[in-house]
């Protein structure tokens, strides 16, 4: 029988997102005071929408129900790999973050860890582009394993770890492409592809959840039936919803970044093009704010 309650959802994780945004939010206005043009409110209101979106896939009453419905199951997934990650990049948080640790004497160990080499290496190797689209479609097809999956259903320790792993991945893939002004021309062009590329194996899970005519993932042959749903039809509107949100969440940002590319102020100097990469910025608009 699947678990009725685990460590990720409740009050811990929302004890755990509102100390995140307290943070955030004290770091912001400390920012904001000392350099008023370095941070918008803009900034801040997508990073909390992002962290929203991370409440809402561990810790609102909605979730307890993915037991259920593999439809919440799929929500939750979405919400984490394809949602909360860019909005939250998307609010600059690294300044914000720091800034706003309360101790003095945190901020500077936190900051001599951040420079350390082993840190330093490893932010190398996963920032590579290959490591930050391969690791999301990996996460993606070993937890959708069915003996995998069920590890999740039935044990809450598994259940946080996939869940972790989702919204870790998630982060790593979309960093090359909200920073992808910070990339030769060249490799902005690769965007559009990364993020069509992505959608191949989405797409292929989609379909197989929504053509299959067995249920794929027994404990929801066996569990409380909400508003009279079948199994096989919660699978099929499980699928039809990660195949059309994904597509869409990922058809939005290729389109921002293939029309600034295709812009005359894209053929700007490469010295403008480098001073204008100097910041992350929502795929292809102005600096937020």
């Amino acid at each position: 029988m699947a678990h009725s309650a685990h460590s990720m959802i409740g009050v811990p994780a929302t004890l755990s997102i509102a100390l995140v945004a307290w943070v955030y939010a004290r770091g912001w206005l400390r920012i904001r005071r000392i350099a008023p043009r370095s941070t918008s409110v803009r900034q801040l209101a997508i990073f909390m929408i992002g962290l929203s979106s991370v409440w809402i896939a561990i810790g609102s009453p909605l979730m307890a129900f993915h037991h259920q419905l593999l439809t919440v199951h799929m929500v939750q997934h979405v919400l984490l790999m394809a949602v909360a990650p860019p909005l939250m990049l998307l609010g600059a948080p690294d300044l914000p973050l720091r800034y706003g640790v309360p101790s003095r004497l945190a901020r500077r160990v936190l900051q001599q860890v951040l420079r350390s080499q082993p840190i330093e290496w490893l932010e190398r190797l996963l920032m590579k582009p290959v490591v930050c689209w391969f690791a999301p479609v990996a996460a993606l097809i070993v937890w959708h394993v069915p003996a995998v999956f069920e590890l999740g259903v039935h044990s809450p320790w598994w259940h946080d770890v996939q869940a972790v792993s989702f919204f870790a991945t998630g982060v790593l893939f979309w960093m090359p492409v909200v920073r992808w002004r910070a990339s030769p021309v060249t490799a902005g062009w690769l965007i559009p592809m990364y993020l069509f590329a992505a959608t191949l194996p989405c797409d292929a899970l989609s379909a197989f959840l929504v053509f299959c005519d067995r249920v794929v993932y027994p404990s929801y042959l066996s569990a409380p039936r909400l508003l009279n749903v079948a199994p096989l039809h919660d699978q099929e509107c499980a699928g039809a919803l990660m195949w059309v949100s994904v597509t869409l969440i990922y058809l939005v940002p290729a389109t921002v970044i293939t029309i600034q590319l295709l812009s005359p102020a894209w053929t700007s100097p490469p010295r403008v093009v480098r001073a204008t990469a100097s910041r992350p910025r929502p795929f292809g608009e102005a600096q937020v704010g």
